[in-house]
């Protein structure tokens, strides 16, 4: 199983439009980020996690020729506001791609884009997506997923653990039945904002004590704001590093 981060930034993406902090202005490369979201390749099967406001972008850029399914992992609109580009997989390959979310989150995904899910009368095109909710593990494409609810602010977002595997973006909590489904991992994807403290995501400092409670040797830090500069993983603990967009893992297959 292979895992890339497309995006490894916060909201704004960096550089952030108007701004000309040091980080903005990087010349490294890991410096520029795209809004957050993962692609899982596994099988000759390419599963996407969230179709952020950059997925044109990212997809051209890893040059990936197909998506064969998607899991959100909430409805704001910095995950989910790409889903348009998801069409010309459509387009090419004339499959309806199934989409994976917790049920209050599928619902605002379906509410906000109904013309890919379903065909309104005069519509020129079929549904393109499938919406599919989820409340517990399912099976995709001979991989386990489980679905991990945390705490992001007011609100709630879904985690995703796959065998040894979890990432955990857009929060700032996670509840104790969901810390006891992370048991065992191998490699954490968190979300590691920024230095400074927020209301609703994991600071650095936070989501490096939540991995460390959990035993996790490989710790990568996404989500990142234009506060982080990527030549400050001098400063992170061992087993601990900033995710970078083009950024693989390599894991064992299930």
């Amino acid at each position: 199983m292979k895992i890339t981060i497309l995006g490894s930034g916060t909201s704004t993406g960096v550089p952030m439009v108007g701004c000309d902090c040091a980080v903005c202005r990087s010349g490294d490369p890991r410096d520029r980020r795209t809004r957050a979201s993962l692609l899982i390749r596994h099988a000759d099967r390419n599963i996407l996690v969230d179709t952020c406001t950059d997925l044109r972008q990212q997809m051209l850029r890893e040059r990936v020729e197909q998506i064969d399914a998607v899991l959100f992992t909430h409805a704001h609109a910095d995950h989910v506001n790409g889903i348009d580009d998801l069409r010309g997989f459509y387009f090419r390959h004339r499959t309806v791609i199934p989409c994976y979310a917790c049920p209050s989150a599928m619902e605002r995904l379906v509410s906000g884009f109904r013309y890919v899910f379903a065909q309104d009368d005069g519509a020129t095109h079929p549904p393109l997506l499938r919406a599919v909710s989820v409340d517990g593990p399912f099976e995709l494409f001979g991989l386990p997923v489980v679905p991990v609810r945390l705490v992001h602010g007011p609100g709630t977002s879904c985690g995703y653990r796959i065998m040894s595997f979890a990432y955990l973006t857009d929060c700032n909590a996670i509840p104790p039945d969901s810390l006891a489904a992370l048991q065992g991992l191998e490699t954490l994807v968190i979300d590691g904002l920024r230095w400074s403290a927020h209301p609703f995501h994991f600071n650095i400092e936070a989501a490096i004590a939540v991995a460390q409670q959990l035993g996790v040797p490989r710790i990568i830090l996404t989500h990142l704001t234009h506060e982080v500069a990527h030549a400050e993983s001098l400063r992170l603990p061992a087993g601990v590093e900033f995710a970078y967009d083009g950024m693989t893992i390599e894991l064992g297959d299930a």
